[in-house]
């Protein structure tokens, strides 16, 4: 098994949500997302938010491990950060593209999903770059 720095991890998990809080905060897209969702204000603020935050930092938290190993110990910062980019947008996106264009989902909802992963990856391999 690859060696991993578990800190490392642990900053991208972090910086996945801090950049979900800009990005889907209403400074940028919280209203277009809300709209191409397809949510209502109450649904949009209903749920167990600490179940959701919850597990989303859990879920970066696998996604940023499992990056780490992808990415080993060897990898220079542009080329982790590069490796980022292109999985954020050729792996995530793209699989986030494939499934909206099957449930006809609005591009602009597209567009601001893939955004983000594309982003959170660049960030991730920027984080695991810097800290090898």
């Amino acid at each position: 098994m690859p060696e991993v720095n578990w800190i490392a991890v642990g900053l991208c998990a972090v910086s996945s949500l801090v950049l979900g809080a800009i990005w889907y905060s209403p400074a940028l897209f919280a209203r277009q997302w809300q709209t191409a969702a397809g949510l209502s204000e109450e649904e949009a603020a209903t749920g167990n938010m600490g179940l959701i935050f919850g597990m989303a930092f859990l879920l970066s938290l696998v996604a940023a491990a499992v990056f780490a190993m992808f990415l080993g110990k060897e990898m220079s910062l542009g080329a982790a950060t590069a490796a980022g980019f292109a999985a954020g947008l050729c792996w995530v996106a793209a699989s986030y593209g494939i499934n909206y264009l099957f449930e006809r989902r609005p591009m602009r909802l597209w567009l601001i999903n893939g955004g983000y992963h594309t982003l959170q990856f660049t960030l991730f391999g920027l984080i695991l770059g810097l800290m090898r």
